[in-house]
């Protein structure tokens, strides 16, 4: 028996995507969740900017939860960063980072090749580097994992070309073929390590459906094709596994319609009341974890975040989940703590000087 879909007002959206994606202040669901538990309920986060993703995880774990506290996940190999999707860095555990570069890897590696043409890599050139690359990770020396610099000057010692970002591209298409992945830290920055080979993979279409049900719980109202989006993946085969998780879990997911948009997210229980003023790092998933993301801001008040054409997203000011502009951890002197939108009222513009006050995080 089919249910009809729920109508929700766009402010209420907004609200059960706080809340969803774990930002809601005090929220109690949330209340035991550590940086693991954060990460593989929300499968990956955008990780390209280390600290920003570091503060992410951090914002959404329990009370108290420190940046050191999500580094130590990584020191333990419970989270790992990898390139899982869309050419991009994101933070995830090793479970993920194995099922998603089994359904993301080969298109990957394929869109590259254009690249690798242009920068000299054919497949005998990365064939050599992965062979150097080996025997690094197999010999990894006191920081538990290999860095850039080191597997570059081995590179290089090899005679398999570096210059520029040669190197660059050559660890993402070893990280591609499933041979490494960033792991523990090292100083500030995280070392490379093998990824081991599952002892029981996951078949990728089972992979696939397990992994849109839990983006769309944990992002959601949010549609299919955001999701589709989101992997960097072609939609059909992505709603039909949306479809396929909706048969397997129906309890999971609950249709919804935001101003005439079809969308999934999990039942709504209640309606949420208003959350207030939620500061989030750079990158952040509540901005960048979708296609279509006219719920949260217009394309003007988009611009404050990235007001360049680099991709560079900065931290977010959220207001009830409508973003109202950005804001800077530790601004140098004389440059404002933050910057918001003109219709700003007087009370939203002191509640965001408390919460950059308050900010815990790193």
């Amino acid at each position: 028996m089919s249910v009809a879909p729920v109508p929700l007002a766009p402010d209420v959206a907004r609200r059960l995507r706080l809340h969803a994606q774990g930002v809601a202040p005090a929220d109690p669901s949330r209340a035991d969740d550590g940086p693991v538990d954060v990460v593989r309920r929300m499968v990956a986060l955008q990780g390209q900017d280390l600290p920003a993703v570091l503060r992410a995880i951090a914002l959404r774990s329990r009370p108290g939860t420190t940046v050191d506290d999500v580094r130590a996940a990584f020191d333990a190999g419970d989270l790992v960063r990898g390139w899982t999707q869309r050419g991009t860095l994101f933070a995830t555990t090793p479970r993920d980072l194995a099922a998603l570069v089994s359904l993301t890897g080969e298109r990957m590696l394929h869109t590259g090749r254009r690249v690798r043409d242009a920068e000299g890599l054919d497949d005998a050139v990365v064939d050599r580097a992965e062979a150097v690359a080996r025997e690094a990770l197999a010999d990894p020396g006191p920081d538990g994992g290999v860095t850039r610099t080191a597997m570059t000057e081995r590179w290089r010692d090899a005679g398999v070309p570096v210059e520029g970002q040669r190197s660059y591209h050559l660890i993402v298409t070893l990280a591609l073929r499933g041979l490494l992945h960033w792991g523990p830290f090292a100083g500030a920055q995280q070392v490379m390590v093998p990824t081991p080979r599952p002892a029981a993979p996951e078949q990728p279409d089972a992979a696939l459906r397990r992994i849109a049900r839990s983006y769309l719980v944990a992002r959601g109202p949010a549609s299919a094709d955001d999701l589709a989006w989101w992997l960097g993946l072609p939609k059909v085969p992505v709603r039909a596994a949306v479809a396929a998780a909706r048969e397997e879990h129906p309890e999971a997911l609950a249709d919804v319609v935001v101003d005439g948009r079809p969308m999934l997210a999990a039942p709504v229980r209640h309606s949420p009341g208003p959350v207030g003023v939620v500061l989030v790092p750079g990158f952040d998933e509540t901005v960048l974890g979708y296609q279509d993301r006219t719920l949260v801001a217009d394309e003007e008040t988009m611009r404050l975040v990235v007001p360049y054409s680099n991709g560079i997203f900065r931290p977010a000011v959220l207001l009830d989940g409508r973003l109202v502009g950005t804001w800077r951890r530790a601004p140098k002197k004389g440059e404002p703590a933050y910057e918001l939108v003109p219709s700003a009222a007087a009370g939203t513009r002191a509640a965001v000087e408390d919460a950059v006050a308050a900010w815990r995080h790193g």
